[in-house]
């Protein structure tokens, strides 16, 4: 056997010469043809010599050789046919499934050389032609239909009783059967011997009695009235079914099979034409003439094209006389055409092959459809019928219908060669599904559903589950629907004469009766050498575009539909031991007695079947592994996309069923691949997220339940089908829907952990780095959850308690579960270097820390807050180390603006709380005042470190209003350890400056505020306070009134923090007179505490009142002369302080507010002295 791509081309009308297939050939002129011939299979040897019989070489006399098997002749040194035997039925089938890559687009024709041969001579033969056509794609598949054995099968069958009455009527008669002629079986003898006699080389003969030869006639004629017909295509099939189920009769016996192309026609063609070498050229043909009949145009076509498919250069023939050997001819086979009496035009052959391509692939347009050509015999007209459609009206079951298992496995092959390729092409997806549904149309699901089941397989393959469809995938195919054919050697038409009106194949009548059945008829044989007479315009599958969808659930859907198909096609073929045979009792059934230890290891390695009674390793058990994967795929991703349209309630219902599909495939499967084992950690990691979301989100219960709940019927009839294999309850505790939100936490804490195993385990651990760091961080997430989760409820149980009492053993619970579940996190971000949220598990750390500080804070008897305690302290600090970690972890505010900020924020907060406490609850019976202070300081200034005012934020004014209140706070101390300090003067100057220094930033900051008016206000009188405290230790007239006069400069300043309270107080107003309250308003006045501002308001009028007089006093007694300019103040001084005495104490808080407002900025103008501070209103 010698496979081979031979190449080369003929150029008739020149001189004969090879051209190499690599190369191009350029024609010009009329009278060319250009053919061309790749060799695609070849089970011949090399070409050989062939013997010069001698002159009177008598060819009735067999040599010693003859009918024995020969390489040299292939199928034809096994018959006394001479050229060849009669080709099996579905020979073409044959050669499309050895070249499947060449279906459906890049040849037109596939079949045997007799029947291209027979329809290129259909202008010049009387004889009739019948052939089957089948379309695939834009390749069309012929075969010789022998109607007459069709018929004869149908005597004894019953099958195909509808075409023979159809044809009955169409011909107005009977059809008769004639037999072969003597003379018939005579020519075919002794071309035989002649073959023989050719590759023997010594001429030598050895009689073989005439009993031989008679006997040998009558086989052949036997043979030839034998059905050929396979009878195997309808019985039930083995495991093989799917690709050999039509075994018999479909392999492809060509000696050659070749990849012709006749001018722009391109054809797979087999043959068996014996070649030989010699001479000049590497290969030439032999041929046997009657030197008494000359050579007409039908046998002058047929050596013809059988050189020009072959690629052989020349033709040998050897004349004879009544057997008897007479002389040699070589003819070149550009000089064929041009033989006397045998004259024929080679552009007409050419314009008949292309009319008649045009011709088929205009009126065969059904994939899986088998169609007819037929002439009569003596007829001029062709007929094409629509067998299958013939046949539905007929109401004949479709397996009675030979071709239709053929045509549905070639459908199914040339679809699974497709796949291949639409993994880099995806416009071959909606030829690959026009071709499975026309195949899954022609089956019978009870008698062939392995393909059933893997042509609705490789139909849910089509659809990508894991990435957007292109644009592309819509794409129509190029023109072609689905065909196949079959080819069949009947012999040569040599001695056919032009007015012949009967074959060896029997006689028909000429006058047809009715065309109505007709899909097309060419009228006249004579129009096929018209040139373009009949134009190819049908568009090949117009409605086959592949159905994309951009709708991920569609496309799903569109899966599961075929899944469920397949899955139906696979139960039904599963006999269950109730549907086998019943023993007959009257039968022993034998038992197998074997040597246990000698097949020790075959038992373990027995098959047991499965719970729907599989055989492991059957096609039934790889199919429905494939279904299951496929099935829960398909429902892994509507379980995806319902998440991510928050539609949680339904996802947990589509990861249920895709882990149940798993479960089952696992019932079934003896091992799991490690691409199986990724995708269940993937569904596992899914199952996780879906069930944190609905923790997350329990308000929506109700809804996620009605979701939950709801099942299709496809559904359900899937479920049905993975129930014949497995409980399918391995995955119950991951997918039930529960109501508790810590249960939820916890299978989904726990779903996480199987996929983290799953991804570790020593089958994945070279496969799964990516997805581990996803599943990781994932872990690490649900652990911060669960953390986050009992962080909470440790608060919400120290909030719910009605008095301080020492911590529970209850909230030690929850604080251990928390810290554990924060440390389980860390460590899950260390491992994949994720530094921000191991900076966030850090930080909420740290606020667990300040839980429990707050929980340990001491209580007294009365029920007070008591001291600042150790624990608390304790606890602070350990918060601020989780804190400071997490800065360190984030390294700059670049790697993540919104986690740094968060943290720096609760880092300040923790050093102002701690400081805020420290001062407030001073522990004074443990520490120093001075320690304490030094602490007090000390947190302040680093609180105050990590308050970021310069950034633009959401957060800056809530810097600012911290970073004012520690100025504050600070000043406050300052002021209390000035007036406290005795002995040490230089330790209270430094008191003194720092107290003056804080206040005057804490009012620079609560101006830039302007939404703090109390806070400001307070600062302020506290200023004031701090200046007459300095005052009363001053002796000097002189220095007191420059103190007076500092502290009437500041109480000034307070008429900005009246005139927002001023505004505030109006608003609130307004919002009154409208019906509205102002915390629906929305407005500032919300925030306005009316208590506090009365207060203040308490301290002020008398601050106030007491700096005017004593300034009055001091001014009024001083020894030296007043100028112009203190006169004008004190008047001045007079006049607001007589207002301020006779303003009326009753009168309404906006009133008064306006006043205070009018008589500081009163004293503004009047007064000629500089702001320590100025400030811009």
């Amino acid at each position: 056997m010698a496979r081979g791509t031979v190449g080369l081309m003929l150029i008739v009308g020149k001189p004969f010469m090879y051209i190499s297939s690599a190369d191009s050939a350029i024609c010009s002129g009329t009278s060319e043809i250009k053919s061309r011939a790749v060799v695609k299979y070849s089970a011949a040897p090399p070409p050989t010599s062939y013997a010069l019989l001698q002159e009177k070489t008598d060819l009735k006399l067999p040599p010693a050789n003859w009918l024995r098997e020969n390489p040299q002749l292939g199928s034809a040194g096994t018959t006394v046919l001479g050229s060849s035997s009669k080709s099996k039925p579905f020979s073409s089938f044959g050669m499309a499934y050895d070249f499947i890559d060449c279906i459906g687009d890049d040849v037109d024709v596939v079949s045997d050389s007799e029947n291209i041969k027979k329809l290129l001579k259909i202008p010049y033969s009387k004889s009739h032609v019948s052939m089957a056509v089948h379309r695939v794609g834009r390749t069309l598949l012929l075969d010789e239909l022998d109607i007459q054995e069709l018929f004869m099968r149908s005597s004894q069958t019953g099958d195909w009783a509808w075409l023979k009455d159809f044809y009955q009527r169409l011909i107005d008669q009977k059809w008769q059967r004639k037999k072969k002629s003597k003379e018939h079986w005579y020519q075919k003898a002794i071309l035989s011997k002649f073959l023989y006699y050719s590759i023997n080389g010594d001429g030598a003969a050895e009689h073989v009695t005439d009993d031989l030869n008679e006997g040998q006639e009558e086989n052949e004629a036997q043979e030839e009235f034998s059905s050929s017909w396979p009878t195997t295509f309808t019985s039930q099939s083995s495991d093989a079914e799917e690709s050999d189920a039509p075994k018999q009769g479909l392999r492809n016996d060509f000696v050659r099979s070749i990849m012709w192309t006749f001018e722009d026609i391109h054809m797979l063609v087999g043959s068996n034409m014996p070649i030989f070498g010699g001479g000049r050229y590497p290969a030439v043909s032999l041929k046997l003439r009657d030197n008494n009949k000359p050579i007409n145009i039908l046998t002058g076509i047929d050596y013809w094209l059988d050189n020009l498919m072959c690629n052989v250069p020349e033709l040998v023939m050897c004349f004879h006389v009544n057997g008897i050997v007479q002389k040699y001819e070589m003819i070149k086979t550009e000089d064929i055409p041009h033989l006397e009496n045998s004259t024929f035009s080679t552009r007409v052959v050419k314009d008949i092959a292309q009319n008649i391509l045009s011709f088929l692939k205009s009126n065969c347009t059904k994939e899986g459809h088998t169609y007819w050509l037929f002439k009569a015999s003596g007829s001029d007209i062709v007929k094409l019928y629509d067998l299958t459609t013939l046949c539905e009206e007929a109401e004949e079951e479709k397996c009675q219908n030979p071709f239709t298992l053929p045509v549905a496995v070639l459908l199914y092959k040339v679809a699974s060669n497709l796949m291949l390729k639409a993994r880099q092409n995806r416009k071959h997806y909606g030829t690959i599904r026009t071709l499975l549904l026309n195949c899954v149309k022609l089956l019978d699901q009870d008698r062939h559903p392995q393909i059933i089941a893997s042509a609705h397989y490789m139909l849910s393959e089509l659809f990508q589950l894991d990435e957007p469809p292109e644009e592309d995938e819509g794409e129509s195919l190029r023109a072609g629907g689905s065909e196949d054919s079959y080819s069949d050697d009947d012999g040569e038409e040599e001695d056919e004469d032009l007015t012949e009106d009967s074959n060896d194949n029997g006689s028909y009548s000429s006058s047809p009766k009715d065309d109505s059945k007709a899909v097309a008829v060419i009228r006249s044989v004579g129009e096929l050498s018209v040139p373009e007479k009949y134009k190819s315009t049908h568009l090949i599958r117009p409605s086959c575009a592949f159905p994309v969808s951009q709708d991920k659930e569609e496309r799903c859907r569109h899966v599961l539909s075929c899944v469920l198909k397949g899955l139906k096609a696979v139960d039904g073929s599963i006999k269950k031991e109730s549907d086998l045979p019943a023993a007959d009792p009257n039968t022993p059934i034998p038992l197998k007695y074997e040597d246990r230890s000698a097949n020790a290891p075959l038992q373990m390695d027995q098959k047991h079947p499965t719970r729907s009674g599989m055989i492991p390793g059957s096609w039934q058990h790889r199919m429905k592994l494939q279904l299951f994967l496929k099935a829960s795929k398909a429902y892994y991703v509507l379980s995806d996309a319902a998440t991510n349209l928050l539609k949680y309630g339904r996802a947990l219902r589509y990861i249920k069923l895709s882990l149940q599909c798993y479960d089952a495939y696992c019932s079934v499967s003896g091992a799991l691949l490690p691409q199986v084992l990724q995708f269940h950690s993937q569904c596992l990691s899914l199952c996780g997220d879906i069930q944190l979301m609905l923790a997350q989100n329990a308000n929506n219960r109700a809804a996620y339940l009605e979701e939950y709940s709801y099942q299709t019927k496809e559904d359900q009839e899937i479920l049905h089908s993975l129930h014949r294999e497995s409980s399918c309850q391995a995955f119950n505790m991951a997918t039930d829907l529960a109501m508790d939100p810590e249960y939820q936490l916890f299978v989904s804490s726990k779903c996480y952990e199987a996929s983290y195993e799953l991804l570790v385990s020593e089958a994945l651990k070279d496969h799964t780095s990516e997805q581990l760091a996803q599943v990781l961080k994932r872990l690490g997430n649900i652990r911060n959850e669960m953390g986050v989760y009992y962080m909470n409820q440790a608060a919400a149980m120290q909030t719910e308690k009605d008095v301080k009492k020492s911590v529970s053993v209850a909230e030690q619970e929850m604080w251990k579960k928390s810290f554990a579940f924060f440390e389980k996190g860390m460590k899950d971000f260390e491992a994949i270097g994720d530094s921000t949220n191991t900076a966030l598990l850090l930080c909420n750390t740290g606020r667990l820390m300040r839980i429990c500080a707050q929980a340990h804070c001491a209580v007294s008897a009365d029920q007070s807050r008591g001291e600042f305690s150790p624990e608390e302290a304790l606890y602070y600090n350990k918060a601020i180390d989780y804190y400071l970690r997490a800065m360190k972890s984030l390294s700059s505010r670049e790697s993540h603006p919104a986690v740094w900020d968060s943290v720096n924020w609760e880092l300040s907060t923790t050093y102002f709380t701690l400081a805020t406490l420290l001062q407030d609850y001073a522990p004074l019976s443990r520490k120093a005042q001075e320690q304490i202070e030094r602490e007090v300081t000390e947190a302040m200034m680093k609180s105050l470190k990590y308050c970021d005012v310069q950034t633009e934020s959401a957060r800056q004014p809530l810097y600012q209003y911290r970073a004012a209140t520690i100025h504050h706070r600070l000043a406050s101390m300052y002021h209390s350890c000035f007036r406290n300090q005795v002995g040490d003067e230089h330790l209270r100057k430094q008191h003194r400056s720092l107290a003056e220094l804080h206040y005057s930033k804490a009012v620079c900051l609560f101006l830039s505020l302007k939404d703090a008016p109390c806070e400001l206000l307070r600062t302020l009188l506290e200023r004031v306070a701090f200046a007459e405290f300095t005052m009363a230790g001053q002796s000097s007239s002189a220095a007191k009134l420059k103190s007076l006069t500092g502290a009437i400069e500041i109480m000034a300043e307070t008429r900005f923090a009246f005139r927002l309270i001023h505004k505030e107080l109006l608003d609130e107003q307004l919002s009154e007179a409208g019906g509205e309250s102002p915390e629906a308003a929305g407005g500032p006045s919300s925030a306005l505490n009316l208590e506090e501002v009365m207060k203040l308001i308490g301290v002020f009028e008398p601050s106030f009142s007491f700096l005017l007089l004593q300034l009055i006093k001091l001014m009024t007694t001083m020894k030296r002369k007043p100028s112009n300019k203190d006169e004008e103040m004190l008047k001045t001084y007079k006049s607001v302080y007589s207002r301020l005495l006779r303003a009326e104490k009753k009168a309404p808080l906006p009133s008064r507010v306006e006043l205070y407002i009018d008589l500081l900025q009163q004293l503004l103008n009047s007064s000629s002295q500089v702001c320590n501070c100025t400030f811009f209103w």
